[in-house]
């Protein structure tokens, strides 16, 4: 390896790509099982040959043991599955409003495979996290993962302590807010089924002769349904608009 790069660079490419591989593995869209992995092992070379001149300077000296050089490896890893499982984290806010919209439109028995869960899912939860996945692409959301790499070389520096209670406490707060934002994106439904809801026990009690159950179900979908649409363009702006204030969090350090 001489002749072509020196021993010192070549660990310093292993650090940065144990790092933004970890992250790449993980976050949304670039990390999804149905990503060959061959496509996700080359893009993480090619964004770690890349950022290689920005971040080489703050990486530490080759260590002298195969035992320290190891440490410092499964370091980077961690610190990367870290980072990737925050950014993965708050699209749960998507699945939890789906699964909502799900239970308020009678459709949570229709379960389909869900291509960014290992585990199926109600169908408005699949297609609520396809739908986020390509707003991701599609508002050049995923070049703030790449900025936020680098900013993570700073909030997370590689020859300093992790800091793992600052990242538990992250984590909380994140899962915190996606279940938060899960619930206020399907407020509408909710607003919904209960309107139509208290209506329907009305009629019952009004007109007991009535089959209030087999006029309210289909009632229950067309209209949830119509409602989930004409509130599906807010719900897609919201979403975009909080995870690019998550992801500017790592962005922050390269800017700072």
């Amino acid at each position: 390896m001489e002749p072509w790069a020196t021993s010192d660079q070549v660990w310093q490419g292993a650090l940065i790509f144990a790092r933004i591989g970890a992250v790449l593995m993980l976050i949304p869209g670039i990390g999804e099982s149905y990503v060959p992995p061959r496509i996700r092992l080359s893009l993480a070379l090619v964004v770690s040959l890349a950022l290689w001149p920005m971040i080489a300077g703050v990486l530490p000296a080759l260590p002298a043991t195969i035992g320290g050089m190891a440490g410092w490896i499964i370091r980077e890893v961690v610190v990367g599955l870290m980072i990737g499982a925050l950014l993965r984290s708050f699209t749960a806010a998507l699945s939890t409003a789906g699964e909502i919209v799900a239970l308020q439109t009678t459709l949570a028995f229709a379960q389909t495979a869900n291509p960014t869960q290992a585990s199926p899912g109600s169908t408005v939860a699949a297609f609520l996290m396809l739908l986020g996945t390509t707003l991701i692409f599609a508002t050049n959301t995923h070049h703030l993962f790449i900025a936020g790499l680098v900013g993570s070389y700073e909030l997370i520096v590689p020859a300093g302590p992790v800091m793992t209670g600052d990242f538990a406490s992250l984590a909380v707060r994140t899962l915190a807010s996606a279940f938060m934002l899960g619930v206020q994106l399907s407020a509408p439904l909710l607003v919904f089924a209960l309107i139509f809801n208290l209506a329907s026990g009305l009629i019952g009690r009004v007109m007991p002769a009535f089959q209030v159950y087999f006029a309210a179900a289909p009632l229950s979908i067309l209209l949830g349904l119509s409602v989930f649409a004409l509130s599906l363009g807010a719900l897609g702006t919201i979403f975009i608009d909080r995870y690019r204030a998550l992801a500017n969090v790592f962005v922050g350090g390269a800017g700072g």
